[in-house]
């Protein structure tokens, strides 16, 4: 009765949302119909599938490329110029002996690795004199797209329409190991497919890895950080946003590990950096790997980011934040260990308040309702329609109603444990070791075990080279106290109750027990361990039981919801499909998804609110203007100011001025830091470091009135170069034309 009654009361709900969406959109209906057409410096686009139109309306604006010269699987073009660097930004090539130039915030974590007390890289900065000098950096790789292939039918051929979710992605992910398997079978390439538009369709990348990137180059964090957290996402700007890497190779031009013998990569193609300067106006290309937007998330998704997921994220990313700040204040040490920790947990603390606030005041929402109801009218329009399409929006709201109650939840095993204190996970990786110990002995290989041992200590030497015990104990109290107090009891692990009981709800006591207990939270316990390794002790030890404990609530929760997620899966592939339909004047590009993608727009300022207008762009003064000595976010090298107030800006001025940053209306996001922003004829001009404050709804509703990229003038990071950091080689090893 109480089943029927809740499904009564649901239903309602949904015709009444129904009811008020439709009489809204037709009092809306002209405002939304403007609204709905696509600008021109909107969408990231693949580059290798940009349509006739789109090419023309770019060349009408500026561009001077030919579609070859932007992207070729067989001759030079400016996609082999242009790298994922690391696991999730951009860099580019300028120069012929594989010079990289990206964000300083992309290269931070590098740059921090190779830090110490006594040399302090992120601190004083860094210039390699000679290319002996330049400093390997382990683990870091850069990806050069080879070539791209509509693998679609490949994928989806033998998927039957009416294949369940389940046997859909079985056969999906069989038909992409088959694939890709083929594709890169006697190369030394990668391969991944990556589905777009929600599954209807399907391309595959392959890439060239390399594994031998070495530090060249960055200012001091004064500069490449100017402004840090406060100025984060913030226009006006006046950050310093660069760092310089090499790629090296052996002597055949081809990837190979790390080597004293290994020589520069000679490039496919380089790009030309153009020091001219921007003006209002001015076309500018971004190509780069963006990593994910929603688009075409619902009002439901809209709503349960304002009301439930984005407020979790920021509770639980400023407790962590406070907690690592306040150690990193009081010992130099930790600050280097926890400084690339620090920054990454900060950016998308304040992007989702931003995200919030934007949702909000945009009325983004409501504008999904609108599309959702006029999507649903043309769906029920004919019975072939609404047999494909018209089960869409009842499917959403069955799977976001089913969601809701471990929506919270679920953010807080992410936030919370997954990604609070280290030593539960950094246990649980141990997991990996009993598998190969179980093999070992089984199949009477010990090789098998020692070569194991051996790639964990090398683990557990980089876990603790940015570790300090305190600070997690202090974490892991913290998200203990945080998860019991915000998520139901019966959502949370047994083990967290009974502990909680235990302990009298004192989580510091716990939290301080178990890092004081566990092997994995002591470098000489785990060399021991790992010199006699017992699986017994791993599995009983107090932290790996914690991770185990929460890891298999997790699992519990999310196979409750199983159908739901299914549910979710369809709907969006039949929304989106049944879109590109219904919007037959519109020019849909896909989501975002950290492959390789091209967006153009203008230079240009904008009105961030009633009376209030923003210059396009910054100049010194503005650092000057800032300037705080007692602040470390605003403090300004004594060399840097020096040059500033002699005004020696070398051959880098603009009308005896210095031009710091600029603003343009191209689209971006996450992934596209450290993307050449390029002018028509594909020169260097600037680089992409950032989106704006009142656009941080973007990544869902694109707001071409307020939304534009943050990019560093080209002739600032030449004027550090040259004038500052006096890397007089460098500035002759690129091409630069005026």
């Amino acid at each position: 009765m109480m089943l029927r009654l809740k499904k009564e009361i649901n239903l309602f709900k949904y015709n009444y949302m129904k009811l008020r969406v439709r009489l809204f959109a037709l009092l809306t209906l002209g405002s939304l119909l403007f609204a709905s057409s696509v600008r021109a410096d909107e969408g990231m686009w693949l580059p290798y599938l940009i349509n006739k139109a789109a090419y023309a309306d770019m060349q009408k604006n500026g561009l001077k490329l030919t579609p070859e010269e932007i992207y070729s699987a067989n001759h030079s073009s400016l996609k082999d110029a242009i790298v994922l660097f690391g696991r999730g930004c951009t860099g580019e090539v300028i120069s012929d002996q594989g010079l990289i130039l990206t964000n300083h915030h992309c290269g931070f974590g590098s740059i921090q690795s190779v830090s110490t007390v006594g040399k302090d890289y992120l601190f004083d900065g860094f210039w390699a004199q000679s290319l002996k000098e330049e400093i390997p950096i382990t683990g870091l790789t850069v990806k050069f797209l080879v070539r791209f292939e509509d693998v679609t039918m490949k994928i989806l051929g033998n998927v039957g329409a009416n294949a369940s979710e389940k046997v859909r992605k079985e056969l999906i992910e069989d038909n992409i190991r088959r694939v890709t398997s083929q594709a890169i079978d006697g190369t030394t390439y990668d391969a991944v497919v990556k589905e777009f538009y929600d599954g209807n369709e399907y391309y595959m990348f392959v890439y060239q890895t390399y594994k031998d990137i070495r530090l060249v180059g960055t200012p001091p964090q004064s500069i490449g950080k100017f402004g840090a957290d406060t100025d984060n996402w913030m226009w006006p700007r006046h950050t310093g946003d660069f760092s310089m890497f090499r790629v090296y190779v052996d002597k055949n031009n081809k990837p190979a590990a790390y080597s004293k013998e290994n020589v520069p990569l000679k490039p496919a193609h380089y790009l030309p950096i153009n020091a001219s300067g921007v003006k209002e106006g001015d076309f500018t290309m971004i190509m780069g790997f963006p990593g994910t937007t929603n688009r075409y998330m619902t009002s439901w998704g809209v709503n349960q980011a304002i009301e439930e997921t984005n407020p979790s994220i920021v509770s639980i990313r400023r407790k962590k934040l406070d907690i690592m700040g306040e150690d990193m204040a009081n010992d130099p040490a930790t600050r280097i260990q926890y400084a690339s920790k620090y920054a990454s947990t900060a950016n998308y603390w304040k992007y989702f308040i931003g995200q919030t606030r934007g949702l909000q005041r945009l009325n983004v929402a409501e504008k999904k309702h609108q599309l959702e109801a006029r999507f649903e009218d043309w769906a029920n329009q004919n019975e072939a329609r609404k047999d494909r399409y018209g089960n869409t929006l009842p499917l959403f709201d069955s799977a976001f109603t089913a969601k809701r109650a471990i929506a919270k939840t679920m953010v807080y095993y992410n936030e919370a444990f997954f990604r609070g204190a280290e030593t539960p996970g950094f246990a649980a990786s141990f997991s990996e070791l009993i598998a190969t110990i179980e093999k070992a002995e089984k199949t009477k290989d010990p090789y098998l075990a020692k070569q194991a041992m051996k790639e964990k200590q090398a683990n557990a030497d980089a876990f603790f080279k940015d570790f300090n015990v305190n600070t997690d104990k202090k974490l892991l109290a913290a998200m203990f106290e945080m998860f019991f107090k915000e998520v139901p009891q019966n959502q949370q692990p047994e083990w967290l109750i009974t502990m909680a009981k235990k302990y009298d709800n004192n989580f510091s006591k716990l939290a301080d027990e178990i890092i004081s207990e566990s092997i994995f939270s002591n470098p000489e316990k785990v060399k021991k361990l790992l010199e006699k390794p017992k699986i017994k002790k791993i599995q009983e030890d107090p932290a790996y039981v914690c991770y185990m404990a929460f890891s298999k609530k997790y699992k519990d929760l999310k196979e409750s919801s199983a159908k739901a997620d299914e549910q979710f899966t369809k709907a969006k592939r039949l929304f989106v499909d049944g879109l590109k339909q219904f919007q037959t004047e519109r020019q849909f590009y896909p989501d975002a998804n950290q492959t390789m993608r091209l967006t153009w727009g203008r230079v240009g300022g904008y009105n961030p609110a009633d009376a209030k207008t923003y210059n396009y762009f910054t100049t010194y003064q503005g650092i000057l203007d800032k300037e705080d000595p007692t602040n470390p976010e605003f403090v300004v090298p004594a060399k840097l100011k020096e040059l500033f107030l002699n005004k020696d800006f070398g051959r880098w001025a603009d009308n005896g001025t210095l031009k710091v940053c600029y603003i343009h209306n191209t689209d971006i996001t996450g992934g596209n830091s450290g993307s050449p922003v390029m002018n028509g004829k594909g020169e260097l001009i600037g680089l992409a470091f950032d989106g704006n404050w009142e656009a941080m709804s973007g990544d869902i509703a694109f707001e071409p009135s307020y939304q534009r990229t943050i990019s560093v003038d080209i002739r600032y990071v030449l004027f550090i170069i040259d004038k500052f950091a006096g890397a007089e080689r460098l500035i002759k090893e690129m091409k630069i034309v005026d």
